[in-house]
């Protein structure tokens, strides 16, 4: 019963047949003699059969379980559930993202030995448990056959540090619920402890975040704090972007517009594109794990598997770029990202606190002053926890640390649909700053609503600065898709931060590791037509 009312919750057609075979507790052995244990999940009958292999830190119990093992064996597919390095019975110490490409083809070689296994390879999974395939498949010979990658990316190195600056409320966050996660009670809600790492990423040192979110220390807080420095070598190891373009595994994706990994999955979509390799991806109105999006990801994994492990080959005709358009409220279909009918147009910041597309005259920079002692907060956005997604920011807005640039009233709709960035010809007292930029839907009650954002942190002499000591700030927002409905106005915001989401920047330039003390930090933002700081917004046609 519980079965068929998954299947109906997830859009399944319903099983036939009797449930599947579970073996639990397989030991497989990696080089270094450490064992990591599996559960194998078989249809009823299977003598021999491709295997779909998932690597996840987050157990085999009951939620993984039967989301990926039962459900994707009662549909025809043979799944292997591994319990990664240090978690959940398998032996070793969990070090994110540092074994899993050894731990992966020692695992692959192993159930290709199997008289279960057919020899085909395929993987699933999402977030964590898709870096694991993206840890494997690029070095396994003979290829997978088939790849499922939700929420996840080649590498996650760029969203530890986006722009160069700890992502906080996210790192945190997640030290908090691997360093707790095997405790008793750990799976159940628990306000207080959400609140407890809340308060926790306000820690100074942030490096000691860790024991007052849970009280004990996290070897990922550890390390993600430690080599915060760009171009640190410790994370090397863990950056699969070189092998992309070389895949030969089908490839399909399922991510949402408020997912803290979308510009690096989209990064590797137009990598495995322009290599000609025929990815598919989907796009939806989702963050990081939401429920809604899970239907979506299930039914897309459970078509691509079958499709190349068993030949089902109907879903493979759909486009290979599939987007939720949002505030339209409809799906859209398009060949490549982003699509070939998208034009990037410049909307200029304007003396007092205008938004157009004309360059703006002569005028006097705007200033504020960034303080490490109250660092401006954030609202909402691609949060891995927490409130996340759009909120309104009228409260952060008001803020005297906050510039608010606000367009006219749009005559009509206006579509965004691809790459957002900004140009901020900014100069700062210290020279250690950060620049944050956010993207804002205004209606008629003057809610304001996030669309997208981005921050870049300022270091002396980087990037350079002219004459005048003034830097152009070349800064990435998260891709979108958007509609800006008529009647409604664009706003951009720019400040020194947005706390706890991202870091604060203390103006010394002390390592976050032990960085307690900061300066204030005066700002001063041009807009003229020497310094025409701008945002440039993929327009798509009407």
């Amino acid at each position: 019963m519980l079965e068929r009312v998954v299947d109906r919750l997830l859009g399944l057609p319903a099983a036939e047949g009797p449930p599947p075979v579970v073996t639990r507790g397989l030991s497989i052995p990696m080089p270094d003699g450490v064992r990591l244990l599996a559960d194998r999940y078989a249809p009823a009958g299977t003598t021999s059969a491709p295997v779909v292999l998932i690597r996840t830190p987050y157990g085999r119990g009951v939620l993984i379980g039967k989301l990926f093992g039962e459900t994707l064996a009662r549909h025809g597919l043979q799944v292997v559930l591994q319990s990664t390095r240090g978690t959940f019975g398998s032996g070793g110490e969990f070090r994110p993202f540092h074994t899993e490409k050894e731990d992966g083809l020692a695992t692959a070689r192993w159930l290709r030995e199997q008289p279960w296994c057919d020899g085909r390879l395929a993987m699933a999974g999402a977030s964590y448990l898709g870096y694991t395939q993206w840890a494997l498949a690029p070095y396994l010979d003979p290829p997978l056959e088939a790849m499922c990658l939700g929420v996840t990316a080649s590498e996650f190195v760029s969203a530890f540090y986006p722009g160069g600056v700890l992502a906080a409320d996210d790192m945190v966050s997640w030290s908090a619920l691997i360093g707790r996660q095997e405790s008793r009670f750990a799976a159940l809600p628990n306000p207080f402890q959400a609140r407890r790492t809340r308060r926790a990423m306000t820690t100074l040192p942030l490096a000691a975040a860790d024991v007052a979110a849970i009280g004990k220390p996290v070897r990922f807080l550890q390390d993600v704090t430690a080599h915060a420095e760009p171009g640190d070598p410790f994370w090397a190891k863990a950056d699969h972007r070189a092998e992309v373009a070389g895949l030969r595994t089908p490839v399909s994706m399922v991510t949402g517009w408020y997912d803290l990994f979308l510009a690096e999955q989209l990064r590797d979509f137009r990598t495995l594109a322009a290599a000609g390799r025929n990815p598919r991806i989907t796009i939806g109105p989702w963050a990081h794990g939401e429920p809604g999006m899970l239907k979506v990801l299930i039914l897309d994994q459970i078509s691509w598997l079958r499709a190349h492990l068993h030949g089902d080959r109907a879903e493979l005709r759909r486009s290979p770029v599939r987007i939720y358009l949002q505030g339209a409220g409809r799906w859209l279909d398009f060949d490549q990202w982003p699509p070939a009918e998208t034009t990037a147009k410049p909307l200029h910041l304007q003396p007092v606190g205008g938004l157009g597309e004309d360059v703006p005259g002569e005028s006097v920079p705007a200033t504020f002053t960034y303080d490490p002692a109250d660092p401006t907060p954030s609202v909402g956005g691609p949060l891995l926890s927490g409130k996340s997604k759009q909120r309104d920011n009228q409260a952060v807005e008001a803020r005297s640390d906050v510039l608010v640039f606000t367009g006219a009233p749009l005559a009509a709709d206006l579509d965004l649909i691809g790459e957002v960035s900004a140009t901020i010809h900014v100069r700062t007292d210290l020279g250690h700053a950060d620049v944050y930029v956010r993207l804002c839907d205004v209606d008629s009650r003057g809610v304001s609503l996030n669309v997208t954002e981005g921050i870049l942190r300022l270091r002396p002499g980087v990037p350079e600065s002219d004459v005048d000591g003034v830097v152009r700030a070349s800064i990435e927002l998260e891709p979108t898709a958007y509609r800006f409905r008529r009647g409604h106005r664009l706003r951009v915001q720019v400040a020194g931060g947005a706390f706890p989401r991202f870091a604060r920047n203390h103006g010394t330039g002390e390592p976050i590791v032990s960085a307690v003390a900061g300066k204030p930090c005066r700002f001063e933002i041009f807009h003229d037509p020497a310094h025409p700081s701008h945002l440039t917004l993929p327009v798509f046609p009407g």
